[in-house]
């Protein structure tokens, strides 16, 4: 009889990986708070804002660098949403802050291995 061949091993999710989940899960909490407790926008609020990184981090809690990609995509425009609301809409001034904050965490906890590999090949 022929033994069972282990399974691969997955390599250790990085500390970039874990960043960048709880990141996209406290955008989505962010976006909950903002726009579907107050009633204000209930379907586009859950379409546009909370499904997208909700969606993501479950991609990137499988493991997927599409998801992680995808992720660093929106983010810039998540980004250009938490400028335009910080200085147009003082009333929402504080959470488009922490919407910049966790949009810049995301892009750059995306493409921290893509930097990384490109800055680790140098050759002189």
């Amino acid at each position: 009889m022929n033994a069972p061949t282990p399974a691969p091993t997955r390599a250790p999710r990085t500390r970039a990986d874990w960043v960048l989940l709880i990141a996209l899960l406290l955008l989505a909490a962010l976006f909950c708070l903002w726009y579907l407790l107050p009633r204000q926008h209930p379907i586009a609020g859950l379409t546009v804002f909370v499904l997208p990184p909700t969606l993501l981090a479950l991609g990137v809690a499988l493991r997927s660098r599409l998801a992680a990609y995808w992720a660093g995509v929106l983010a810039l425009f998540w980004f250009c949403h938490g400028v335009m609301l910080a200085w147009s809409s003082p009333a929402e001034r504080a959470y488009a802050w922490i919407e910049l904050v966790l949009a810049l965490v995301v892009i750059f906890a995306a493409n921290l291995a893509g930097v990384k590999a490109r800055l680790g090949h140098r050759r002189d």
